[in-house]
């Protein structure tokens, strides 16, 4: 292969994206240069749009337009009135979720889990999540935390965050696998799991 600096970098960045690796990277950008007009100006338009005009929200983790500002009493992204909060470590996660037509509510996308390793407890929005509660009348919070050692470790955390607050906590239950991530997991599960859910003894940590 020729050695062209702006490919190599390209097969670089590529071969970061998830499941992908350099011999996927490769072909990805020779379908990209053999349609230059089709696919490379208008992804490249794309992606400075996304960069310049797309964030996640500061308080609930969710994705947004840039332009919109919100606030614990005054959600621009979700305009409908809920009483839950589905808690999820990514947006994956809500994306796997709200594919399967099982919840209707807001969501919280923490951003991580609490390990050992990486993220702590002060990257997570475990905090806004706590005034979101207090300010917005939250009857149940739902830990749709992953099944890890990490995942449960943050909904113990999450659930002992909110021990002074009147609020029932429920987790996912019967058709999580031990281990399991949401994000993986195919519709059947999730309706199981949401069915399923139970309810926490907040007083119990």
């Amino acid at each position: 292969m020729q050695n062209i600096s702006e490919i190599e970098e390209l097969i670089k960045l590529i071969s970061k994206l998830p499941g992908l690796g350099p011999k996927s990277a490769k072909r990805i950008v020779l379908k990209l240069i053999n349609n230059r007009d089709e696919l490379v100006k208008p992804l490249a338009k794309t992606l400075v749009e996304v960069y310049k005009n797309v964030s996640r929200c500061k308080i609930c983790g969710i994705l947004k337009s840039s332009l919109l500002e919100c606030n614990y009493n005054n959600c621009k992204i979700v305009e409908k009135k809920y009483e839950k909060i589905c808690v999820v470590e990514n947006i994956s996660d809500q994306w796997s979720i709200e594919s399967s037509n099982i919840y209707k509510g807001y969501y919280h996308i923490l951003g991580g889990n609490i390990s050992s390793v990486g993220k702590k407890k002060e990257d997570l929005l475990i905090n806004s999540l706590v005034e979101r509660v207090k300010k917005n009348k939250i009857d149940e919070v739902i830990l749709a935390t992953s099944a890890t050692v990490e995942g449960q470790t943050t909904a113990y955390y999450i659930q002992d965050s909110l021990k002074d607050i009147e609020v029932k906590i429920t987790k996912l239950a019967q058709g999580l696998p031990i281990g399991g991530e949401i994000e993986n997991l195919d519709d059947g599960t999730l309706i199981s799991a949401f069915k399923n859910r139970s309810k926490l003894n907040i007083n119990s940590t």
